[in-house]
């Protein structure tokens, strides 16, 4: 009966220093879990990202167009006043200067000459 308990409480004494060194399946699963959490956050946020720059993009573009037709062409005005009127709503109403460029096809410089130009006083409309 003696040896039944010494081998048994030997048993139990190995298995639980056994226990320290087995991998534990629970935190492998934990582990599993954060990563794909940590994908879908990076997936949410570029997602989210994408739609703004598209959102600010449909929004510019329809706002050039709006602005076209409040300006129609006058055969005595020059061509580049109601280019004129349309950087310089764009850029009142927030939009940056890239994207303004992007939707009336000017270069940045230019766009940021014409918004010097209004600031200063310079363009009379």
């Amino acid at each position: 009966m003696i040896y039944v308990i010494g081998t048994l409480a030997a048993v139990a004494l190995g298995l639980f220093v056994l226990s320290f060194f087995m991998n534990d399946r629970m935190k492998e699963l934990e582990n599993q879990v954060e990563q794909v959490n940590m994908t879908m956050m990076q997936s949410n946020y570029q997602l989210k990202k994408k739609m703004k720059v598209l959102e600010e993009e449909l929004l510019a573009e329809d706002l050039t167009q709006e602005i076209m037709k409040q300006h129609p062409k006058k055969k005595e005005a020059p061509k580049t006043l109601p280019l004129v009127d349309t950087v310089r709503s764009m850029y009142q109403k927030g939009y940056k200067t890239h994207y303004i460029a992007k939707q009336t096809n000017l270069s940045e410089h230019d766009v940021h000459s014409m918004i010097q130009q209004q600031k200063s006083g310079g363009v009379q409309t």
